[in-house]
């Protein structure tokens, strides 16, 4: 039985490989994808105005796992298309996907997902995570030193220093499901081709503590409970 402190996804904070996609059908959409978006960094909320998000966010292997310990009403709360490009410095500083300046997530109510769209590697900047460091609950949030990038200042978890980390290299058309306190970050890109990802928060209706006013209203996808 797991313990409150242990969270959802247990000791880790994690669950992974998820199939979200054919590994194919994954690589010829990441395709499309770096020919649409060159050069741009961050999509946000791609759930909204594309098509192939919303499948993915409602793909079945991965809502039977997000159901497994939410239950069965689910919404998207946000998502994220993130592109790495080659030869580009663009490192994501330890941070928590449930909270941040607006925004704080309920941690047995929430979770949320990390889908490699191409293969995700440790030279094209996989994301690296600190296994059961949910336990230590939300940390104080602060934003990065300013780096010039186009993504702006990313919240980061205050003064954090792993003890332990792990990479989560991921095929294509796979994910990983995360804790919302699971801290995590990812490192530059240094291969020669393009990492492209999908961050998704999922929430059940009562998962939302406090609410990021810049954010969309919440996307139902399963259940009645809306």
């Amino acid at each position: 039985m797991l313990t409150q402190v242990d969270g959802i996804l247990g000791r880790r904070g994690m669950s992974s490989p998820i199939d979200w996609s054919m590994p194919g059908a994954a690589r010829y959409r990441a395709a499309l994808l770096v020919a649409e978006h060159r050069g741009q960094e961050i999509v946000r909320n791609p759930h909204l105005s594309e098509d192939w998000t919303e499948f993915a966010v409602r793909s079945p292997h991965l809502l039977a796992a997000v159901q497994a310990v939410l239950g069965p009403d689910i919404a998207v709360e946000n998502t994220f298309l993130v592109v790495k490009w080659p030869g580009r410095s663009f490192e994501i500083p330890w941070h928590q996907d449930g909270t941040g300046a607006y925004l704080e997530l309920h941690p047995e109510r929430s979770v949320s997902a990390w889908l490699a769209v191409t293969e995700a590697t440790v030279a094209n900047g996989c994301l690296e995570v600190a296994p059961g460091s949910q336990s230590a609950g939300y940390l104080p949030v602060e934003k990065e030193a300013a780096t010039g990038a186009e993504r702006g200042r990313a919240d980061q978890a205050h003064g954090f220093t792993p003890e332990t980390t792990i990479p989560v290299p991921l095929r294509a058309g796979c994910a990983v499901l995360m804790d919302s306190r699971l801290v995590h970050r990812s490192g530059t890109n240094t291969s020669s081709g393009a990492r492209v990802g999908l961050n998704v928060r999922y929430t059940a209706p009562d998962g939302i503590i406090r609410r990021d006013p810049t954010s969309p209203s919440v996307v139902p996808i399963r259940g009645t409970g809306w």
